[in-house]
């Protein structure tokens, strides 16, 4: 992880992106111009990790170009967060590791519709990993 901005130093960017159960903003570039969209994430040894539809956009476009820009933040105050720029790699035998560390991290331990339905669908997810992480952050805390 390189720190190129920002009050936080590289413990306290980790500890926020543990924390935060919020989704990531991921955005792409493709043929018809950029794309952001909103996933499920989780911080892992340096690395974001997602999952996704292996036929999902995102995936065709970080395949063409594994450039990607990112934010974590909160659409409530206190206003802080992390972003920056990676570089993504789809890993397509990690899906079965990486969807029931998210489904477990956003929707808890107990089974879920949701979570069920997910990993019914397992066997067309793939995972999204984030590394060369640039990244910046802020933090409006103390003004709020």
């Amino acid at each position: 992880m390189n720190i190129r901005s920002g009050p936080w130093d590289q413990a306290e960017v980790e500890r926020f992106l543990e924390e935060s159960v919020i989704p990531i903003r991921l955005a792409t570039i493709g043929r018809s111009g950029p794309l952001v969209q909103s996933l499920w994430f989780l911080y892992d040894n340096g690395s974001l990790w997602c999952a996704t539809q292996a036929d999902a956009v995102v995936v065709r476009r970080l395949t063409a170009d594994p450039r990607c820009g990112f934010e974590v933040a909160a659409d409530a105050p206190p206003y802080r967060g992390v972003r920056g720029g990676a570089t993504a790699t789809i890993v397509a035998d990690a899906a079965g590791e990486v969807l029931p560390r998210l489904i477990e991290r956003y929707l808890g331990e107990e089974p879920s519709p949701l979570g069920t339905w997910l990993m019914s669908r397992i066997d067309a997810e793939v995972a999204i990993r984030l590394d060369d992480l640039q990244v910046s952050s802020w933090d409006y805390s103390g003004r709020m």
